[in-house]
């Protein structure tokens, strides 16, 4: 089969792009390849944003499937303050067309956030994990990130085991899980799209209005990101106050229990 033409090329400055291709008609694959783990650096972010755009105000409506030209990694995250901060990014999330992240390997923290800030997820049944990893090397979510985890994923006790775990999903264990729709790669992505008739649904005048509704806490941290920011700031310098008014209390009671006056 011969390759498909690109409809169009985003740079990601010297380190990578973002092609479009319409494997079908009015389907627009979003390919992207930013060596070594497509990490989220600000140019990433800001070519995201942009064929993003390229796709809304010069082609017709359909539906966009993103996915990466690098086999072992969808994303590897990272970087996730550059994201939030990238006006624009994570508007998959109110794109007004359907959107697939088609997840060809690993997707890890933020690179998982960007996944799931699509409608629909498929998922390699052959390579990657899917996690979030903020556990392991000490960083916090930030209230957007946990959001749209919070609101997107089925089950409490699945949320749970991915922040506090740190769980790392196969892609039986992501489709079981409910974290993923379907298994498979570009084939049985174009036929997902086909199954669920997303280019006629892509139609609708009140796609994107439809997705605001649905997602308002996370669109409304995502608005609010420095307001957000600052009162993560202020609740971290208000938990270490915690274990200092601890020490307070057992040092008192431990006077008492000298004293004769306390009682375990």
């Amino acid at each position: 089969m011969a390759p498909i033409p690109p409809l169009f090329t985003v740079p990601i400055d010297s380190n990578g792009n973002f092609v479009c291709t319409q494997p079908s008609q009015k389907v627009y694959l979003l390919t992207f390849q930013s060596p070594p783990d497509n990490r989220l650096t600000p140019a990433f972010c800001a070519a995201f944003v942009l064929a993003l755009d390229i796709i809304e105000h010069r082609y017709p409506k359909g539906v966009v499937i993103t996915t990466s030209g690098i086999a072992k990694f969808y994303s590897n995250g990272l970087n996730y303050e550059s994201a939030v901060k990238t006006k624009g990014f994570f508007g998959e999330i109110l794109f007004p067309m359907p959107t697939i992240a088609l997840i060809n390997g690993h997707a890890f923290a933020g690179g998982l956030m960007t996944a799931m800030m699509h409608d629909y997820r498929i998922f390699n049944p052959h390579r990657g994990f899917l996690c979030l990893n903020e556990l392991d090397f000490g960083a916090p979510m930030g209230p957007p990130m946990s959001s749209i985890f919070r609101q997107k994923v089925p089950s409490p006790a699945t949320y749970r085991n991915m922040i506090l775990e740190s769980k790392r999903y196969n892609a039986l264990e992501a489709l079981k899980e409910g974290i993923v729709d379907g298994l498979g790669e570009a084939e049985e992505a174009l036929a997902f799209v086909r199954e669920m008739k997303l280019v006629k649904k892509a139609e609708s005048t009140v796609y994107g209005v439809l997705k605001t509704e649905m997602w308002r806490e996370t669109v409304g941290y995502l608005e609010t990101s420095d307001v957000a920011d600052r009162k993560h700031a202020r609740d971290q310098v208000e938990n270490k106050k915690g274990p200092q008014e601890a020490e307070k209390r057992i040092k008192e009671w431990e006077k008492g229990a000298r004293n004769g006056q306390a009682k375990l």
